[in-house]
């Protein structure tokens, strides 16, 4: 039986590195999509270019078995940024999926896509969700809450602010979180010939009713060995404070407006009806274990 191959967009991000690691670990061929040259990786082929070039799209998903599209856009300064990068960028690797004769395909959405009218980023997510499903493909999709583990770069203001005792949280709420390496394992998963078809997913850490912001925010202080008092910030601090990191970061902003709308939004945990069953997937990281994981990985990158 020859080896199954996954072709995979999103490689080089936070995300889609973790997922090419599990993949090559379990003994898969990987086709992975890069906008720059790569060291080589045992299991990997490069294939460079982006997802609004066709040729290296067909490339990527010639002779794979399935397509996990990894790709897309969190941050962007504008509409048209969320819409590039997100439906259009989907809709590219949908055609080239569907021209090459691949069947399944697992993409990566987020629990944003619930709540549409919230932020533009929510929803540029829920109309590449409407790609998918309206594509004919065999497809399952995944909503993942907050995604933390080593190498994120999006959580490291976190731990920074944790490491001086004193964390900047959003207004009182709650969230859910799973660590990428369980991510992983379940787009894994989902390549299966015998995976689910047409079901979306929301998936987390398993902890029951999900985090509180201040929980979790001293969670990711007891990883740093510290205590920490945790200040929810109200909306107009973090208006400003986004107004704030433009000036400073211009495009690079992290704090954007858009960001500020989905941040504030109470209530950020998954549906447990909507979990994968038992026989599919159950995480497998206890979130205190993964955010100590996480911390150290920091301190040997010297970020903290």
């Amino acid at each position: 039986m020859s080896t199954k191959t996954v072709a995979v967009t999103g490689a080089t991000g936070f995300v889609g590195s973790t997922l090419l690691k599990a993949a090559t670990n379990q003994g898969l061929q990987v086709r992975a999509l890069t906008r720059r040259p790569q060291p080589e990786m045992a299991g990997v082929t490069w294939i460079e270019g982006a997802l609004n070039t066709p040729d290296s799209l067909a490339r990527l998903v010639e002779g794979a078995d399935a397509v996990i599209h990894v790709a897309g856009v969190v941050n962007a300064p504008t509409r048209d940024g969320f819409e590039q990068g997100n439906i259009r960028g989907t809709e590219a690797i949908v055609a080239a999926t569907k021209a090459a004769g691949v069947k399944r395909f697992v993409h990566v959405s987020s629990l944003a896509a619930r709540e549409p009218q919230l932020s533009v980023y929510g929803w540029s997510k829920a109309e590449a969700e409407r790609v998918v499903a309206a594509s004919g493909l065999d497809w399952a999709m995944v909503r993942p809450p907050a995604i933390y583990g080593p190498g994120d770069m999006e959580m490291l203001d976190i731990f920074k602010m944790a490491k001086t005792g004193v964390v900047l949280m959003p207004p009182a709420g709650h969230l859910s979180v799973i660590h990428a390496g369980d991510l992983a394992t379940l787009l894994l998963a989902l390549t299966g010939h015998n995976a689910p078809n047409g079901h979306i997913f929301e998936v987390d850490d398993g902890t029951a009713n999900g985090w509180t912001h201040a929980a979790f925010a001293k969670a990711i202080a007891a990883a740093l060995s510290r205590r920490a008092l945790v200040l929810s910030t109200p909306r107009p601090i973090l208006k400003l404070g986004s107004i704030l990191d433009r000036l400073l970061r211009g495009n690079k902003a992290k704090l954007s407006a858009d960001r500020v709308n989905y941040f504030c939004h109470p209530d950020w945990r998954i549906d447990p009806a909507k979990r994968p069953e038992a026989e599919l997937w159950v995480p497998q990281i206890e979130t205190r274990v993964g955010l100590a994981e996480t911390a150290a990985a920091y301190r040997t990158a010297g970020l903290i």
